[in-house]
């Protein structure tokens, strides 16, 4: 059971909302978010509601300002708890990218990781990945390399194409497996 406390203003103050389980709609509880202190579990908060726009990874710890969970606004509207993490059987997460030529509708490459990648494009000389296969474990895509822009959180299963993860293009310069979840 996780917990995740949103407050309006900045360093923990105005009014807050409490959360204990996903919320797909969070408008009615505040008009901004500023500051978010995480309790206990992992979070991905979305800018949109039903778990869209902008996404967030939030580990356990506080947030005094949305500048720090790498924030581009104050707007929060959704949350959704990860799921615990459980033993993956190769003790790495898996997952791969296929890129599809949308002209010809066929694979072009197939990339697979089993770890992290600061730099998509240094390591296979592509940035766009057309759909994704997570087989194990759970994998934050990041707009662009090291870590930073846009995220986009995958939970096992298969994406077709990019807007299944929330991406308005195709274009991911790296990525983490997400390996900590208290």
């Amino acid at each position: 059971m996780g917990k995740i406390i949103f407050y309006e203003d900045r360093s923990f103050q105005g009014r807050h909302y409490e959360c204990s389980t996903d919320c797909p709609e969070m408008q009615n509880h505040f008009s901004r978010c500023n500051s978010i202190r995480v309790d206990s579990g992992c979070w991905v908060a979305y800018e949109k509601p039903n778990y869209t726009g902008y996404q967030y990874m939030l580990h356990k710890g506080e947030y005094p300002d949305y500048q720090r969970w790498a924030g581009f606004n104050d707007c929060i509207r959704s949350c959704r708890m990860v799921p615990p993490v459980s033993p993956v059987k190769t003790g790495l997460g898996s997952i791969t990218f296929l890129n599809y030529n949308y002209i010809f509708n066929y694979p072009c490459q197939n990339l697979e990781l089993n770890d992290d990648c600061p730099d998509l494009n240094e390591r296979f000389h592509t940035r766009d990945i057309s759909s994704a296969n997570v087989m194990e474990g759970y994998w934050m895509l990041h707009e662009h390399p090291n870590y930073r822009g846009r995220q986009y959180f995958l939970r096992p299963g298969e994406y077709r194409r990019h807007s299944e993860w929330g991406s308005t293009t195709p274009t991911i310069g790296s990525l983490r497996r997400v390996k900590e979840l208290n």
